[in-house]
Formats: structure tokens, C-alpha cells, sequence
């Protein structure tokens, strides 16, 4: 009796092994939301080669602020962490409220914009700044030994850059915060701005209802110019696009297509766009606060299904605690 006792006892710790310690990799089908642990806000996401990045601010403190971890995905299904890939202590200038990265490849190396300090008025120190490395998870360094804008130009506080690679392979910089937006032209070493041919070097290009969180893409020759409104800390945050011609616009405001579901989560907002490589599939990456979740900084990175009706225009965005599917790039 006591050895059939002793075998059963195995047969029922087996089934409990099995349900309880394979790793969850192994049955994991869809991303979930949020796409990985932690408090994370301002994603901004690329694909370097097979692999998608995403690169978001700590969300935190203004004055733990000081680094930003990244992650990577083979399939957007599962996501491995790259922790510290720049702080404070490889960019002497900056302190406090590391900011809102955005990333860009150029000829081999990698140059990850963003802002610092929190400036409040010019004579500050801090704004926009440059990092580089040699692989998309760093470790990136101080790209100038000093902010890249570090004024306040047409109103724009220099925060939440964007970098915009165009179609004629000009690269722009996108950014703004306190309503009002810039777009400038980067040079071809990303060290410094270049004049447009009428001579602007900032130039506005302020939808209605803009805040913060300008994102660009190009889709079947029309410009999408996308942003966040509300405040960040609060139920309303959400997204809104225009469309034009040029990526200096001019841009009307189209619509709102990316908000809170009290049934889900709220304060959805702050993205960046994924296009799989060759295909007419996107994916819109972006913050959003749990349910019940009061703190302002509590905030974690989710993925979702964007799509386009028959015009071109953004069909509203459905959050989901599901996510998206496995989408390995062959």
C-alpha cells in the first residue's frame, strides 16, 4: 500500500510539474497586453533586420528617470529585456527626466534620440539630445557632448523627438511638447540642423489639438502625421492624425484614433507605428494605464492591430488585453 501510495504521490506531482513549471514561452500564442513587465510609457518601435525593437521611457519619478532599457522581439510574441542601454553616466549634461527615445539606423550605427532635464524656459541645461552605438541595444553614448536643441523655438518645449526617414532619404526631426510641434532637417552626420530651402530651420507644423508625441509615417504617398492629446496623467490621453501631401504639411486634423476603454484600460496614448517588412500590415505600440491605477507614472507598454478603410483613413484602434499574434520577419 505504501509503495502504490508513493507512486501515486509521483503521478500527481507530475501533472501539478507540468501544469505549473513548463515555461510559459511554450504555450504563450499572443503578445498580451501589457507586451512585457514593468512600468514603461512613450514606446517608441522599429525594426532593425529581423528583429523588432521597442524603446521606451522608465516610468517613474522625474528623478529616477536617468537610464532606458530596451527590448527585442523575434515575433512580437516574446520579448527579451536589454537593460541600461544609455543612463546618465554616458551622457554627462543630462540628469533627470530621460524622456521619450526615438531611434534611427544610419550607415552602421545607431543614433537614439531624447530628451532631457525637463526644461522649462531656454538658459536651462538639457533639451534634445543624441546618443550613439555600434548595435540597436547599445550600449549608446553621448553622441555631441551637449543638447542638439536646447531652446525653446515657435513655442515647442524640446521634448519627444521623432526621426522621420523619407522617401528621397532626407531625415527629419520631429518634435514638441506644451501644443506646438517643429519639424527640422537633420544633417547627413546627425550633428546639427540644416536650413529647408526657404531658410526655416524650425518649422511649425502644429495640428489642432496637438500636445506631445508626434509620430510620421508614409503610406501610399500620403504623410501621416500622428500626435498625442490630454494630459499624460490623466483618463484622456489618447491619439489623433492628420494626412498630407508633404511631410511639412500642411496638416488638418482627421480624427481621434486611439483612447481609453473603461472596460480595458484608459489613458491610451504616446505610440509609434510598426510596419511588417514589405506588407501592408501595421501595428501601433503604445502606453496605457491599468484599470483602478491612479499613480501617474503606472503606466505599461501594449501592441495592438492598427488598419486603414478603403480611403486611407485610420480606423479606430481597439485595445485589447489579448495583443497580436506571433509575426516572425521571414
Amino acid at each position: 500500500m505504501t509503495t502504490r501510495r508513493a507512486l501515486w504521490a509521483v503521478f500527481i506531482c507530475s501533472l501539478v510539474c507540468n501544469a505549473w513549471c513548463e515555461p510559459e514561452t511554450a504555450s504563450k500564442t499572443t503578445s498580451g497586453n501589457p507586451i512585457f513587465p514593468g512600468w514603461y510609457a512613450d514606446p517608441e518601435a522599429k525594426v532593425f533586420g529581423q528583429t523588432y525593437w521597442v524603446y521606451p521611457t522608465y516610468s517613474a519619478k522625474y528623478g529616477e528617470q536617468v537610464f532606458f532599457d530596451a527590448f527585442s522581439s523575434p515575433d512580437l510574441v516574446h520579448w527579451t529585456k536589454h537593460a541600461n542601454i544609455m543612463s546618465t553616466n554616458t551622457v554627462p549634461w543630462a540628469r533627470r527626466a530621460i524622456w521619450a527615445p526615438a531611434m534611427a539606423e544610419k550607415d552602421g550605427r545607431y543614433f537614439l534620440f531624447f530628451g532631457a532635464n525637463d526644461i522649462q524656459k531656454d538658459g536651462q541645461v538639457g533639451g534634445l539630445g543624441v546618443a550613439v552605438a555600434d548595435a540597436p541595444g547599445g550600449p549608446f553614448t553621448d553622441y555631441l557632448g551637449k543638447p542638439l536643441i536646447d531652446h525653446f523655438h515657435n513655442g515647442a518645449q524640446p521634448i519627444d523627438p521623432f526621426v522621420f526617414h523619407d522617401v528621397d532619404g532626407q531625415y527629419y526631426l520631429i518634435y514638441g511638447g506644451w501644443g506646438h510641434c517643429n519639424i527640422c532637417l537633420l544633417s547627413d552626420d546627425f550633428r546639427s540642423l540644416k536650413p529647408m530651402a526657404d531658410g526655416t530651420i524650425f518649422k511649425e507644423i502644429t495640428p489642432t489639438g496637438y500636445v506631445e508625441g508626434s509620430v510620421m509615417f508614409r503610406r501610399a504617398g500620403k504623410y501621416y502625421f500622428m500626435w498625442s492629446e490630454g494630459g499624460w496623467t490623466g483618463p484622456d490621453y489618447s491619439v489623433a492624425y492628420a494626412m498630407a501631401d508633404s511631410p511639412v504639411g500642411p496638416f488638418q486634423r482627421i480624427g481621434k484614433i486611439l483612447q481609453q476603454d473603461p472596460a480595458v484600460a484608459t489613458g491610451a496614448g504616446h505610440h509609434s507605428v510598426i510596419q511588417f517588412p514589405g506588407k501592408d500590415i501595421y501595428y501601433i505600440v503604445y502606453h496605457r494605464r491599468p484599470l483602478g491605477e491612479t499613480d501617474g507614472n503606472h503606466r505599461v507598454t501594449c501592441i495592438d492591430r492598427m488598419e486603414f478603410d478603403e480611403r486611407g483613413f485610420i480606423k479606430p484602434v481597439k485595445i485589447t488585453f489579448e495583443g497580436v499574434g506571433p509575426a516572425p520577419i521571414p
